[in-house]
């Protein structure tokens, strides 16, 4: 979970109506999942400020909070409702403050959240954000437990309300929302809608107004975002159009679908060299008959295929992963299937996961007859050989240079300021924020622990070194 206080403007490309209507106060945005819901959360408060509203970090001063939800598995949805419990506490002593509830939760559960949580004021969904101006001026007027949720097949609105960015230094910019897959465990289907893109032209000039505002980095946002096609435009394609923007050094994308990595977006990853040297590649299981069951779409020879072709194609190229443990009907055989992928590939990073049911999913159906001890050490065992592999490697790293685009301050150390390479990897570093903040340099790593790098400043972007690049280890 991370609070969101946006602090830094890009101009804008489409302005907001002026008839939205105007409030004062303050507000606070607590933000659960993935980059999207990040990104989402940028969107929401930049409705807010336009609106008249400041922007604050702590809920006890706030008088609109809003609690933008994720639903991919059940632990967050437990996490909202125990937040929900804190601010049901602070609105009886504030009795004004409006309790707004958005996003894939919202979605997922709708009116049963004004039940569990009387309080609560406004639920709205992923695609409803355009309309939260309005619901919250129906409750301020007096109107209690107001509800809007997507319709099937409702487009998403993809103008530029994203005035207002948490960060200065890497802007996030959605190409499509929704997803066609309809994997067995997963629910975004359901709760961000089947896909829809967005017309490069757009696309694109968001990206020069972020060059334009000084933003270093883009990352490219979508559920599968390899998926994208707009007429004639493949991924790949869009990638290298977003290339030519002047200004812009390096560019992301997360999080793409194994089957919808072509050919052509190998030799796009090879050729052009702004996007970053990472993949983000999910797994989700090394068996083949889970794999069915989860109705992934490829084999577990098809996926090393690829791993194959990225690194003859990109040899240094990082890979991080999704694992799910615990799928209906996992066996110990099963889970070491899954095991030999990870030896193998040998991943840069990886999120794990227990499986968790979620509603209206296929999966639903099938119950969870894995026990959850059974989940806790297939997933303990999954973590300690990921962690061994990340630490050895890092290790090698000690005394590379690598080019890092410094992002904001260290979460370890308040002299430091956090990067990341282009592989991903982040790196702490001794440097002054007002120098360094939105600026490549080239660092030293001295220390190596299995899920961040230590360095020190050896000179800015475009300096000679003794090195023509990063060494590529």
């Amino acid at each position: 979970m991370a609070i969101l206080v946006p602090t830094v403007m890009a101009p804008p490309v489409d302005r907001l109506p002026d008839s939205l209507p105007r409030l004062s106060g303050r507000f606070c945005i607590y933000t659960y999942g993935c980059q999207m819901n990040e990104h989402d959360s940028e969107k929401i408060a930049s409705l807010l400020q336009q609106m008249g509203l400041q922007a604050v970090a702590e809920p006890e001063a706030a008088d609109v909070v809003v609690l933008n939800t994720c639903s991919v598995r059940e632990k967050a949805g437990q996490k909202v409702f125990s937040e929900l419990g804190k601010l049901k506490r602070i609105k009886q002593r504030r009795p004004h403050m409006v309790i707004a509830v958005c996003g894939c939760l919202a979605q997922q559960e709708g009116e049963r959240i004004f039940r569990q949580a009387p309080h609560v004021d406004v639920v709205f969904g992923p695609r409803n954000i355009p309309e939260f101006p309005e619901l919250l001026r129906r409750v301020v007027q007096g109107e209690r437990r107001v509800l809007s949720l997507s319709r099937p097949r409702q487009r998403p609105a993809f103008d530029q309300w994203a005035v207002y960015r948490r960060s200065p230094v890497v802007g996030y910019v959605t190409i499509m929302e929704g997803c066609d897959k309809f994997c067995t465990f997963c629910i975004v289907p359901f709760t961000r809608g089947r896909e829809t893109c967005r017309p490069p032209r757009d696309i694109l000039m968001e990206v020069q107004a972020l060059a334009e505002a000084g933003y270093r980095e883009v990352v490219l946002l979508g559920q599968t975002v390899n998926s994208y096609r707009w007429e004639d435009v493949t991924f790949a394609a869009l990638l290298r159009m977003v290339h030519g923007v002047e200004g812009i050094r390096r560019i992301r994308f997360v999080s793409p679908h194994p089957s919808d990595v072509t050919d052509e977006l190998i030799e796009t990853l090879r050729d052009y060299p702004k996007i970053a040297r990472h993949i983000h590649l999910p797994l989700q299981s090394g068996s083949d008959r889970i794999l069915r069951a989860m109705r992934r779409t490829y084999t577990q020879r098809e996926y090393l295929e690829k791993v194959e072709k990225l690194r003859k194609a990109v040899p240094d190229i990082a890979i991080g992963t999704d694992i799910i443990v615990g799928f209906p009907g996992e066996t110990e055989e099963d889970f070491q299937e899954t095991l030999k992928v990870v030896r193998l590939v040998e991943y840069d990073s990886m999120f794990s996961f227990k499986y968790s049911p979620r509603p209206f999913t296929t999966a639903w159906k099938f119950g969870d007859p894995v026990p959850d001890g059974v989940k806790t050490d297939r997933i303990l065992r999954l973590q300690a050989l990921q962690e061994e592999i990340q630490l050895r490697k890092h290790r090698a790293l000690i005394g590379s240079l690598q080019e890092v685009l410094f992002e904001g301050p260290s979460k370890k150390r308040p002299d430091e300021l956090e990067g990341r390479t282009t592989h991903n990897r982040v790196v702490n570093v001794p440097a002054d924020p007002s120098r360094w903040l939105g600026r490549f340099a080239w660092v030293r790593i001295t220390e190596a622990g299995p899920h961040s790098l230590r360095g020190e400043l050896v000179g800015a972007e475009g300096t000679d070194q003794p090195l023509s690049g990063p060494e590529r280890l």
